[in-house]
């Protein structure tokens, strides 16, 4: 065990598991006051009627789409802890504004888990080969989310700072995307692109290994408090 890895002294975090989706819920809640609170400054006595006629704004309403996804992605992953799986949600990353959706820890490595509910189908688009330097994108319909690959290995590489020789993996869940029926699955630069289905199995499979998780599971959950 990595000296980082001693458990910390009895902290009240260490034993939380954490609320999927609780930050986003409530920047979802704040975004939408503030912009209820503008329509009401502007329409004045008839402020309650425009809130009540306007629609959401659709960066407000993403962070209530994106709270949705971790939440039914939290409860999928909660029906599975058990004696040899531990989950943990909604993780500030220390010294940044960003935090880690959810990490599973079973004996055989921790998993480091971005839950995103986006509309399309998932794909890896492989430029390059033999004579041209390999470019993997990640594309999601039309769109190019190879950014998100970058986001996951560099929570990855924080938990990695802190765990040392136990083995991480990256995951990117895509929760209600257009899946196909056969395979669809797919890695990226080690960073596993499935959907929720698919990586509880995964865990579920995760038996093998001599990884303390309870241990880590409290030295995680003290390095990385509930968001």
């Amino acid at each position: 065990m990595s000296p980082d890895l001693e458990p910390p002294g009895d902290e009240p975090s260490a034993n939380e598991s954490g609320v999927a989706g609780s930050s986003a819920r409530r920047e979802y809640e704040r975004r939408k006051a503030k912009d209820e609170e503008k329509l009401r400054e502007k329409w004045g006595h008839f402020g309650g009627l425009a809130v009540a006629l306007s629609d959401e704004r659709q960066h407000t309403k993403s962070w209530d789409r994106g709270a949705i996804g971790e939440e039914r992605l939290g409860a999928r992953l909660n029906a599975l802890a058990a004696d040899g799986l531990a989950v943990l949600h909604d993780r500030r990353i220390p010294g940044s504004k960003a935090n880690i959706d959810h990490i599973a820890i079973t004996p055989g490595g921790i998993w480091v888990i971005d839950a995103k509910r986006y509309k399309g189908r998932p794909e890896l688009k492989i430029d390059g080969g033999i004579l041209r330097p390999r470019v993997e994108t990640l594309v999601v319909g039309r769109r190019d989310c190879t950014k998100l690959v970058d986001g996951v290995l560099k929570q990855v590489d924080v938990v990695r700072d802190l765990v040392g020789d136990v083995p991480v993996t990256g995951v990117l869940c895509f929760i209600e995307a257009d899946w196909p029926l056969i395979g669809g699955a797919f890695s990226t630069r080690a960073v596993h692109v499935l959907w929720p289905k698919r990586l509880a199995k995964m865990l579920a499979e995760e038996r093998a290994g001599d990884v303390d998780v309870a241990a880590v599971r409290v030295a995680i959950a003290s390095r990385f408090r509930s968001a």
